[in-house]
């Protein structure tokens, strides 16, 4: 399932971004936020326009924006994606996000989500936010939530042919169909 390239790439930097900059569980583990320009950079680099250095300063801006997005997440994890629309709606709204054709780096033209002079991070925050948008607005709008393991609350976006993922990765996954054989294990021995 591909929502088309550009939309695709820029849900797969929303997720990274929102998994790297906001706190909760991963993995049955802890998630400590560190703001740190490297994780962000290696998040952001699964996007369409590549990666350069972040400073600081993009990186406290791109994890509010992370905050508000994993918020959307969570709406559709909830089953209440008029909470989600209504969040999506005002992340377009703060960003400024505009859809503009452009051309650069040799490049054709192509669509960006964002005015050509928009700072970095509120660009990027404004195509992620159009992103959300287009797959809210779409027959696939329950492809994205939040991981169902146990101790992770990660986020993902399900691009698989039959819609099913249900976890953020396959490790997750694998622990809890791990977790549900030893549970049954258990029952059979009583």
């Amino acid at each position: 399932m591909d929502f088309d390239s550009h939309v695709s790439g820029v849900m797969h930097a929303t997720v990274a971004l929102v998994n790297t900059l906001t706190p909760g569980w991963a993995g049955g583990r802890e998630w400590h936020t560190e703001y740190l320009p490297e994780a962000t950079e290696r998040a952001l680099a699964h996007g369409s326009w590549g990666s350069r250095a972040v400073t600081p300063g993009e990186v406290d801006q791109l994890a509010s924006y992370a905050a508000s997005l994993r918020e959307a997440f969570e709406h559709v994890d909830r089953g209440d994606t008029d909470a989600a629309c209504e969040r999506t709606n005002a992340l377009l709204t703060d960003t400024g996000a505009v859809p503009m054709l452009a051309r650069h780096d040799g490049e054709p033209w192509h669509l960006h989500f964002h005015a050509a002079d928009a700072p970095y991070a509120r660009g990027w925050a404004a195509a992620m936010a159009t992103s959300l948008a287009i797959v809210l607005g779409s027959v696939h709008a329950d492809r994205i939530g939040l991981c169902s393991a146990s101790s992770c609350d990660r986020v993902y976006v399900d691009t698989s042919r039959n819609g099913t993922r249900r976890f953020c990765s396959t490790a997750c996954q694998n622990r809890a169909k791990a977790a549900a054989f030893r549970e049954r294990r258990a029952s059979e021995s009583r």
